[in-house]
């Protein structure tokens, strides 16, 4: 077994802080989100990506992908947001395995509410605070992050 490279105090710092901060910006978005329409951020997100998306449509399994969500727990939100008429459930007709994720009119709408909350908490809690120059590179760790991450092979199942 390899002698871990424990984090010096710098580094120590660093990491807690970036920790809470991930975790404090993403609760505050949820609950502002969750107050002004009820939505999660989780299904605020589902919302957008199916709105960006050709037809206001995805695949399950690609929605799954760009949430960052699990399929089930994908499936849990579609459910959820089918019941309330913001999401629709499709069959693929080329793969009879597969669904489609499908953007109502009236969950159109609702985005479009709630939209305007979400990018005010965003600027009020995280781009106000920073400098033009803080704000560029913290985008640019973020890339450097994300993409090194997507890059890694899947992490093996938590046991329980």
């Amino acid at each position: 077994m390899t002698t871990p490279r424990w984090l010096d105090g710098d580094e120590q710092v660093t990491w807690r802080a970036f920790l809470d901060a991930t975790s404090l910006l993403t609760d505050r978005l949820d609950r502002e989100i969750q107050h002004a329409s009820g939505l999660s951020l989780i299904e605020y997100a589902v919302l957008a990506h199916l709105s960006e998306a050709e037809d206001r449509r995805l695949r399950m399994h690609t929605l799954a992908e760009t949430v960052l969500v699990s399929k089930s727990r994908l499936s849990h939100q579609i459910t959820r947001l089918e019941k309330e008429g913001l999401v629709a459930r499709e069959t693929c007709e080329t793969d009879r395995r597969g669904a489609f994720a499908v953007l109502t009119g009236q969950g159109y709408e609702l985005l479009v509410k709630v939209a305007p909350v979400h990018v005010e908490g965003v600027r009020r809690h995280l781009f106000d605070l920073l400098s033009e120059e803080q704000s560029q590179t913290l985008g640019e760790i973020a890339v450097i992050l994300a993409d090194h991450l997507r890059a890694l092979p899947a992490a093996p199942a938590t046991r329980h």
